[in-house]
């Protein structure tokens, strides 16, 4: 029987690993979609490397700094359990290389490209994992200290504050520190609009994350004993709200619609396990308003050129979830209990000034050194030419 469990639970926690995996390709397509036709190639090429180098990075550096556990034993070690921490360090990975995939989306379309491979590599392998170490294991005694304080730790289930909001947050310096694209606001003080290239490319892109975002949800649990019917609906409810929300406040905008369900399931990642469906509803429903009005604030008046808006949708959203879960968590409004206000907005708190601190080191350390930015000619001709010499499509070069 040990046996069997060890293995069920390897296969469960390898599905999910599979399935946030996916979602990986729908970070390509959500980003594909939004930018300019002329960026779409970049967008492609820049998730797979970015999560190729997160591998590596969290391989030999990150998981070992979180967790404490290394994998420069013999392969007969290894295969303990069924080979179990290999895959759970394969699904914690796919959660890892989502930091990346977020900050792409916001500095999309003027990046240089290999000095954002090596920010990858340093979030991946130091940041990410310093605060996943605090959050998941116990790391310095904060979790301890809010336990015996407030009579509960800070509660992540899923990562909205642990992955979305650091990824949120990590990406507001680069965004900052790398500028407008050029063009894109007046001298005057108009906006220029980029419209996307491609509404298909684009909800393609948020159907896979929404699919994809059961498994990182549900197999949160990493063990099959553990596995959350309330989990799944939640997250069904919560995607539910945030579009209809989202379809509302946007006022049919395809781009609202289809980042709704993503606000939502951004949102609810923290306390899935914990709220009445009910709860994640309406949790659900403010992410959806949230990212809609926080979008066009930082795009119309506040000029930050953060092209999918990735700080409102896992900054912002990513926080909301992490207080909302101390609020809709709790007995008194129908949840399971088992967790408190303070920790949860402490914890967000210190979650965001990690990000802030450390994508400031990275970001301000490249930009100073080897440069962050395209020069202007490069971003003219696109970051498909400038970058890979080739663009999406090729029909349109005269030379071809």
């Amino acid at each position: 029987m040990e046996a069997l469990k060890s293995g069920s639970d390897v296969l469960f926690i390898l599905l999910g690993g599979i399935m946030v995996l996916a979602m990986h390709s729908g970070f390509a397509f959500l980003e594909l979609g939004t930018v300019r036709k002329k960026s779409q190639v970049n967008a492609l090429v820049k998730i797979l490397t970015d999560f190729s180098v997160s591998t590596l990075a969290y391989f030999f550096v990150g998981y070992s700094l979180a967790y404490g556990v290394n994998f420069f034993s013999g392969a007969e070690t290894l295969l303990a359990k069924n080979g179990f921490e290999l895959t759970k360090f394969f699904f914690l990975l796919t959660f890892a290389a989502a930091i990346p995939a977020i900050v792409s989306g916001g500095i999309a379309e003027r990046a240089r490209f290999y000095p954002q491979l090596a920010a990858t590599f340093l979030i991946v392998a130091f940041i990410y994992p310093f605060f996943e170490g605090i959050a998941w294991n116990q790391a310095f005694g904060i979790q301890a200290w809010l336990k015996a304080t407030y009579g509960e730790e800070f509660h992540d289930f899923a990562g909205s504050v642990v992955v979305h909001a650091m990824g949120g947050w990590i990406a507001l310096p680069a965004v900052l520190l790398l500028g407008a694209r050029y063009g894109r606001y007046t001298r005057e003080g108009r906006v220029s609009a980029h419209p996307p290239s491609s509404i298909p490319f684009l909800a393609l892109g948020a159907w896979i994350l929404t699919v994809g975002w059961f498994g990182f949800n549900v197999m949160s649990a990493q063990t099959i004993d553990k596995i959350s019917g309330l989990v799944a609906i939640n997250s069904l409810m919560a995607m539910v709200g945030g579009t209809l929300v989202a379809m509302v406040a946007g006022r049919n905008d395809p781009g609202f619609v289809h980042n709704g369900p993503l606000a939502g399931l951004v949102a609810v990642c923290a306390g899935s396990d914990l709220m009445h469906p009910m709860g994640a509803l309406v949790v659900g429903g403010v992410a959806g308003g949230l990212f809609v009005v926080m979008f066009t604030l930082t795009q119309n008046r506040w000029k930050i050129d953060d092209v999918l808006g990735v700080w409102p949708l896992h900054g912002l959203c990513g926080a909301w979830g992490g207080i909302a879960a101390g609020i809709f968590g709790s007995k008194a409004l129908g949840g399971v209990g088992g967790v408190a206000f303070m920790p949860q907005l402490l914890m967000t708190g210190l979650a965001i000034t990690i990000a802030l601190v450390g994508s400031t080191l990275v970001y301000g350390l490249l930009k100073s050194t080897v440069g962050l930015r395209l020069d202007q000619e490069q971003e003219y001709s696109g970051a498909d030419l400038s970058i890979h010499k080739i663009t999406a499509t090729p029909e349109r070069e005269t030379n071809w």
